[in-house]
């Protein structure tokens, strides 16, 4: 590599890192305004930074403005990166649909998964999941908007698939992820996710300890937040537009 070559690229690196470093510091000020707003611990609202179609570069960049946990889709884009940032600590999170082919790379690889909607994926995760790795932890996706494109269970078969789920070994269910149908107004979107809150609070009333609210992305977490997302998944407005 040339002296210049080096430079630019020491100039890139550096231009993202400030881009990156800026971005999340917007997004933490709007979850920390919004909880407040709520009359919730900023504290409480874990941010998921979503790097799906992101080169690991940018998770590297995230990871030094002190972003630790972060979301993909794509199983092997994502374990390729989890080798090539292996020495960082960070924690990494499956958030897109799960297919069967796929959920042994998943139970071997991550510390969450978001979007497990059937007890099949469930059970095939309990069996592959590593007995050296600490329990894989667990957020059932439900379709609470209803929408006939979208993934997730029905919140009437909620309840019966959670305490399928909890009593299988190797999985630690903590609670529930949903991503609601566009809204045209703060209190249009927080209708559903106060609708994911209430179904939450219906299953702790029979007898599950369930901690985690996974809802809100970069146009609404504000709304989630409102209704007591306990995470929040931001890709866009931390790393821009999708490249792919």
């Amino acid at each position: 590599m040339t002296i210049i070559s080096a430079n630019l690229q020491a100039m890139m690196e550096a231009s993202l890192q400030s881009t990156v470093q800026a971005n999340l510091a917007a997004v933490r000020a709007r979850i920390a305004d919004a909880a407040i707003a709520a009359r919730r611990d900023p504290r409480s609202v874990q941010l998921l930074a979503v790097t799906k179609t992101w080169p690991a570069a940018y998770v590297g960049a995230a990871c030094q403005a002190g972003q630790l946990a972060f979301g993909e889709s794509y199983v092997q884009e994502a374990i390729a990166k989890m080798a090539e940032l292996a020495d960082l600590g960070l924690e990494w999170h499956f958030i897109g649909p799960l297919q069967s082919n796929k959920t042994q790379a998943v139970a071997a690889h991550f510390a969450w998964v978001h979007a497990v909607d059937r007890e099949k994926i469930a059970a095939r995760l309990s069996r592959q999941r590593p007995a050296s790795l600490p329990p894989l932890q667990v957020c059932l996706e439900v379709n609470i908007s209803g929408e006939v494109t979208k993934s997730g269970v029905a919140p009437a078969e909620v309840p019966a698939l959670a305490r399928a789920v909890a009593q299988m070994p190797g999985l630690q269910l903590r609670g529930l992820m949903a991503i609601p149908a566009p809204a045209a107004d703060m209190q249009a979107a927080r209708r559903p996710f106060a609708q994911l809150r209430e179904l939450l609070l219906r299953l702790n009333s029979e007898g599950m300890k369930l901690d985690t609210l996974s809802m809100g992305m970069t146009d609404d977490f504000e709304a989630a937040i409102a209704e007591g997302a306990t995470i929040v998944r931001v890709g866009r407005a931390i790393f821009g537009e999708r490249t792919g």
